[in-house]
């Protein structure tokens, strides 16, 4: 009975899995909304600042390959978020506990999503710079 009280201590699991805490918060929801806009913000700096910065002259398509390939090596990673989160109705967790872990979780996918396409491109510059 106190085991049972102490599971139940924070979070429901509703009928679909979503994590649920006694204020009604889904964070499941919550941080797959904040992996969508990710990726699209980070899709767009890719495409507007680091197409930009690795024009090349003439007609190749390798620029455009690899904006696909940065775009295909987010993509991972922000689904593993989203099955992190969704897996969180298991572990038991207050709403203080969960508010906090989804505050790292989208701060860290906030600076890799803002701060990866700079990123690449100082790289980019480098490796032109020493050819």
């Amino acid at each position: 009975m106190v085991a049972a009280a102490s599971r139940d201590s924070g979070v429901k699991a509703s009928s679909n899995n979503a994590v649920t805490a006694f204020s009604g918060i889904q964070w499941d929801k919550k941080m797959s909304n904040n992996c969508a806009f990710a990726l699209l913000t980070y899709t767009l700096l890719q495409i507007f600042v680091v197409m930009g910065a690795i024009e090349t002259k003439g007609m190749s398509v390798a620029p455009y390959f690899g904006l696909l390939l940065l775009v295909a090596i987010i993509i991972p990673f922000c689904r593993k978020y989203e099955q992190r989160w969704q897996n969180m109705a298991e572990r038991g967790l207050t709403d203080q506990s969960l508010a906090a872990k989804f505050r790292k979780d989208q701060i860290i996918l906030w600076v890799l999503a803002l701060g990866l396409p700079f990123l690449f491109v100082a790289i980019f510059k480098s490796i032109a710079a020493m050819f």
